[in-house]
């Protein structure tokens, strides 16, 4: 159990007490300021008997004792622990015995101070040696040190123990409390972005007759606040971490990939997005000036590491166009696209003559994902630049043209099933054939003008059986679409890039399906994302188990996972954005309606969106007919 409020995590597991092992414990940017935190009450540990969150950032463990002698087999004291993020825990007991109590209560305290990646790697090393200080205790070594403080202060603090005591007297029906603040020196207490009351995102809602996507919005929304955090150095614009617990800081192509899915929420946080990225940008001139820099990232078992930075840099017009159709202001525009033509003519002097864009540079194989990546940005950055006046859309589209041309024939591989497209060509020009959820990015080809999508570099036959084979079994787990199809060589439920349900490629997929007509595979896998949200408290990890779904069985959680993930909350976002079918042109005066006609989960209402700037409701009928509730002044409905 994560809660999460960046910078501060607190890691649980569903007993409640803090034993040290593991990952369990208290965190403020990335270090354990508490690692064990055990009650006694009476002499002896409370029975654990319930364990939930109660929000994105609080979790609440009950436990249960019998103190009085010869009373029967039921319990008589209640312990209640609130743990938050912020480094806080309420612990409460309520007496249910018939006679005044005098307890005893100990709280056994300890920490290591160490790193997160040391905790992951196994090298922590012991508990630090701790000194009774203030109304509690603190520990100290070279990396810092971290204190905890008791209110009200305890009756004794010993140091070599790293106890607190109290005594208590609590009258029949009484309640207790102790409060512990956990601290790590020379920081401040945990503000989280988003519970501040002008947060970057819409505290959007969802009703219908599928109880679900109330929970799965509501979920969504909550974590996305939970993982916001400022630029250090701008503290006005705001970004997406990656996800809790490996993945606190700034991750560039997730960040924009979660912004783009939460443009429905507003766009506060994209611009806040691409000001922080944009700072990051390389403008010194040689071949690599206007990329977005990120990390390289595994791309499975079939292809080497891949440069995220690429993904990013292709990533950012986009997002900048797109953010505009829903009703970016036009000074924030002009104002980030610089940024955007840096990027756009990187993509010009990468590609030189050639139709395709190699990952990673220079030398790297052509994947089938990067040159749809490519293709997008150059047609939404072309409509970007026309409608702002500035030079090179013309270019743009007739290289799009081109590769259209190019990758139809050159990446679609013929085979007695339909053909598929090759996950990539190797730098000697050798296809790979093994069929893999990037392919989902192919379907994603963007929002342009009057609600319409931008061409893709498939035609409609390969579109067709693209989506047949999204929809196979092969590929289509029951829980959400596999990273690699179940009879490819490398297959492994559990392989990060090579089986495992992403869930925000599954969202892409759902949304791209829906756009290019093809609902009954892309509601099915709507459907499977929905029913392993449930198994997961509504709240997805950025990945799971591939397994084929059965009777009575339940997706699999990845060891490795973020839970909450920046993209995974966002793909709630895009799923039921898809079943509504907003597509917005906010400087067209106009938003365009296309849900999906099945209505595959019944009626669905969706309130506190933003469009253009101001609230924006809408309501899908059992019969797929959808309605605006709620809109901006003069925005009318499109064709």
């Amino acid at each position: 159990m994560i809660c999460v409020a960046l910078p501060g995590l607190a890691i649980s597991t569903d007993q409640g007490q803090l034993t040290g092992h593991g990952l369990e414990g208290f965190y403020r940017a990335g270090r354990r300021v508490l690692s064990r935190c055990q009650v006694r009450v009476a002499g002896r540990e409370p029975l654990a008997v319930q364990a939930r969150m109660t929000s994105a950032d609080r979790a609440r463990f009950i436990g249960t004792l019998r103190v009085t002698p010869h009373g029967g087999p039921d319990p008589d004291i209640v312990v209640e622990r609130t743990r938050s993020a912020d480094g806080t825990e309420l612990i409460t007991l309520h007496s249910a015995a018939a006679r005044p109590l005098r307890l005893p209560v100990e709280v056994a305290l300890g920490t290591d101070l160490a790193d997160l990646g040391a905790i992951a790697s196994g090298t922590v090393g012991p508990e630090l040696a701790a000194s009774v200080h203030d109304c509690g205790l603190r520990w100290s070594c070279a990396a810092g040190a971290s204190s905890v403080t008791a209110d009200p202060p305890p009756a004794d603090a010993i140091a070599s123990a790293g106890l607190l005591r109290w005594d208590f007297d609590v009258p029949p029906g009484g309640t207790v409390r102790v409060e512990l603040r956990v601290r790590l020196d020379g920081a401040g207490p945990v503000r989280a972005v988003g519970r501040a009351a002008t947060g970057p995102l819409a505290t959007a809602q969802a009703t219908g007759d599928d109880p679900r996507v109330r929970a799965l919005l509501a979920a969504s929304v909550a974590d996305l606040q939970a993982l916001l955090v400022r630029d250090p150095a701008h503290p006005a614009d705001t970004h997406l971490a990656a996800g809790a617990p490996w993945r606190c800081g700034l991750a560039p192509a997730d960040a924009l990939v979660a912004a783009r899915m939460t443009l429905p929420l507003g766009t506060r946080l994209t611009v806040g997005t691409l000001r922080t990225l944009a700072r990051t940008q390389i403008t010194a001139p040689g071949p690599r000036c206007g990329m977005i820099p990120g990390p390289r990232r595994d791309a499975g078992a079939h292809l080497p590491p891949g440069c995220t930075g690429t993904e990013a840099t292709l990533l950012f017009p986009v997002l900048l166009a797109e953010a505009r159709r829903w009703g970016l202001p036009d000074h924030e525009t002009e104002e980030l696209l610089p940024a955007a033509e840096r990027c756009l003519a990187w993509l010009r002097t990468t590609v030189g003559e050639g139709p395709y864009v190699s990952d990673p540079q220079p030398g790297g194989p052509v994947r089938c994902e990067t040159q749809a990546y490519a293709h997008r940005a150059a047609l939404l950055g072309a409509d970007l630049l026309d409608a702002c006046g500035r030079p090179g859309g013309d270019g743009l589209r007739e290289w799009s043209r081109k590769l259209r041309a190019t990758f139809r024939r050159d990446f679609w591989i013929d085979d007695p099933g339909g053909g598929r497209p090759a996950a990539a060509r190797t730098p000697d020009g050798r296809p790979l054939p093994h069929l893999c959820a990037t392919a989902v990015h192919l379907l994603d080809t963007g929002l342009l003008g009057g609600g319409a999508h931008a061409p893709g570099l498939l035609d409609r036959v390969q579109t067709e059986q693209l989506a047949r084979l999204l929809g196979s079994p092969v590929m289509d787990s029951g829980w959400g679409l596999r990273g690699l199809g179940a009879k490819e060589v490398g297959y492994n439920p559990f392989g990060h890039r090579s089986g495992a349900v992403r869930v925000h490629e599954t969202a892409i997929a759902v949304a791209g399906l829906a756009a290019a007509g093809y609902e009954k595979e892309g509601a099915a896998l709507l459907r499977g994302v929905l029913t392993a949200a449930e198994a997961f408290g509504h709240r997805l990890p950025e990945m799971y188990a591939g397994e084929q779904r059965g009777d009575g069985t339940a997706p699999l959680p990845h060891p490795a996972a973020c839970r909450p993930a920046a993209t995974s909350a966002a793909a709630g976002v895009l799923l039921l954005n898809t079943l509504a079918g907003v597509r917005p042109d906010a400087p067209g005066g106009t938003v365009t309606l296309r849900p999906l006609r099945g209505a595959p989960l019944g009626e669905i209402g969706l309130t506190g969106l933003r469009v253009a700037g101001a609230p924006f409701s809408v309501r899908v009928s059992r019969l797929g007919l959808a309605m605006v509730e709620e809109a901006a002044d003069g925005l009318q409905l499109g064709v």
